[in-house]
């Protein structure tokens, strides 16, 4: 019997959350990510729970037990109950009614079995009682062990109730398959053949779908395979994967960032179709107009500061296939630090209006050149 045992799960509010539903002749269930990674010995950030009780019985129960309730999804059988500052969210059984690609239409259900078969895939499909015993109905625990992402039933069926699962396939491969033992053959094949429904789905499901693949420990063998599937033309028309290993590997110890990496794939107009941000997008724009510019290290640091500079440095190199400058950490450190010592007034009346914004720029090519190092007396001495 294979049963889980971790800190968040014994927690006393937890487990109060757990006795509220159990007491009443109800089952309550751990699922999903918090099962899988518990399994996996991997970070839990979210307490998904599962029940029979139907999400008006759920709030009830919570209130009568004093715990706050919130009802997030009661439509769709969610209600958040939260227990020492813990949300856990509760979702009674559900099964598909209907289907259209994005979204489903879902009645409740009293059947675990029934829960299971509508998720995505086998390793997503487990469960674990109040006391950490895990519960297997679809066999997805065998493919968890082998760290095998595979689509529950037919996979062709599963991508057609929702698009977003082919995205989602190279993502879980990425965070949690075996990249030695590659990816498994039906569900590439049921990728490649229901590309057109790619197109129904929102760029913002997709964009945040593609954030959440980057930020992997090595997102790149997922998206290799999303280009042999044709995925990523049929996504981001244009995109460009050649990049992204190299990057990958240039990092080194550096916490993934997924703004940095999708910027190894395409120029803005490429990734604008995924509707980031405007924060993201204007990050993504500076990274690759300075990687694929001729500023040097010192330069850059003092332009855009160290981080955004070591990065535009890292995607320069991945870009080129060549190492990074072992010097460029220190000019990077300089630049940024450095401090332009001449101002405008400094100029003025000699200089003023447009030509007084000409020679300070001047000036300042000046200085730069020098690796920060001319002084304001020499830099007010020229006279080019």
């Amino acid at each position: 019997m294979t049963r889980i045992n971790e800190a968040w799960l014994t927690h006393p509010a937890t487990q109060r959350v757990c006795r509220t539903l159990t007491e009443s002749g109800a089952q309550a269930l751990f699922v999903g990510g918090c099962v899988r990674n518990a399994l996996l010995g991997a970070p839990v950030s979210d307490i998904d729970i599962t029940t029979d009780a139907h999400p008006e019985r759920v709030m009830e129960l919570a209130e009568a037990a004093g715990i706050k309730a919130v009802p997030t999804g009661i439509a769709h059988g969610t209600v958040t109950l939260v227990a020492g500052g813990i949300p856990h969210e509760v979702t009674t059984f559900r099964r598909d009614v209907e289907t259209d690609g994005r979204r489903a239409v879902v009645a409740f259900s009293d059947s675990i079995h029934e829960d299971a078969a509508r998720r995505d895939f086998t390793m997503n499909a487990l469960y674990a009682g109040p006391d950490g015993t895990v519960l297997d109905p679809l066999g997805g625990l065998p493919d968890l062990q082998a760290r095998r992402v595979r689509f529950i039933g037919e996979a062709t069926d599963r991508i057609r109730e929702d698009y977003l699962r082919s995205l989602r396939y190279f993502r879980f491969h990425a965070w949690y398959g075996d990249a030695e033992a590659g990816f498994d053959a039906e569900a590439l094949a049921a990728i490649a053949s229901n590309l057109d429904g790619l197109s129904r789905l929102s760029r913002e499901r997709v964009g945040a779908e593609m954030l959440k693949l980057l930020a992997a420990p090595d997102p790149a063998p997922s998206v290799a395979a999303m280009r042999a599937a044709g995925v990523l033309a049929q996504l981001l028309p244009g995109a460009d994967d050649r990049a992204l290993a190299p990057l990958v590997h240039l990092e080194d110890g550096l916490s993934a960032d997924p703004v940095r990496r999708l910027a190894a794939l395409g120029e803005g107009e490429t990734l604008a179709s995924l509707r980031l941000s405007k924060a993201q997008m204007a990050a993504l724009d500076t990274l690759r107009r300075a990687a694929l510019g001729t500023a040097g290290a010192g330069e850059l640091g003092y332009d855009l500061g160290a981080e955004a500079a070591r990065d535009a440095l890292l995607l320069r190199a991945a870009l080129l296939e060549q190492p990074l400058d072992p010097h460029a950490p220190a000019a990077i450190a300089r630049g940024a630090a450095a401090v332009f010592p001449v101002t405008a007034r400094d100029l003025m009346p000699a200089f003023s209006g447009p030509a007084l914004g000409a020679r300070l720029a001047t000036l300042k090519a000046h200085w730069i050149a020098s690796d920060f190092t001319l002084s304001r007396t020499a830099l007010l001495a020229r006279d080019d």
